[in-house]
């Protein structure tokens, strides 16, 4: 599994629907699955706790995991995006950024 690279700002999964009308993560779905287990350091959730702030340890950079389809069942493919220092200050005030 490739590290964040210091150029991606933004990762959007996506489900496939099979022949069979069955529905299978994509490879960049699988990919934040195993950056946000395996890779990088979870520091928060959002008050709704649908939403999660990680850290690289590698760089520092700040990442949000979202489900911008939030109305799909199991709440949709997920994105994994950068936010900035001051961002992730405002939305996670509760956290140790």
């Amino acid at each position: 599994m490739a590290e964040l690279t210091s150029k991606e700002v933004d990762l959007r999964g996506d489900w496939i629907v099979q022949k069979d009308r069955s529905v299978v993560a994509d490879a960049i779905e699988k990919r934040i699955e195993s950056l946000t287990t395996q890779k990088l350091e979870r520091i928060a959730n959002d008050s709704s706790g649908r939403e999660t702030l990680y850290r690289d340890p590698r760089d520092g950079r700040l990442w949000e995991l979202t489900y911008p389809q939030g109305e799909m069942q199991g709440g949709g493919p997920r994105r994994l995006h950068l936010l900035s220092h001051d961002e992730a200050a405002a939305k996670y005030s509760h956290a140790a950024i």
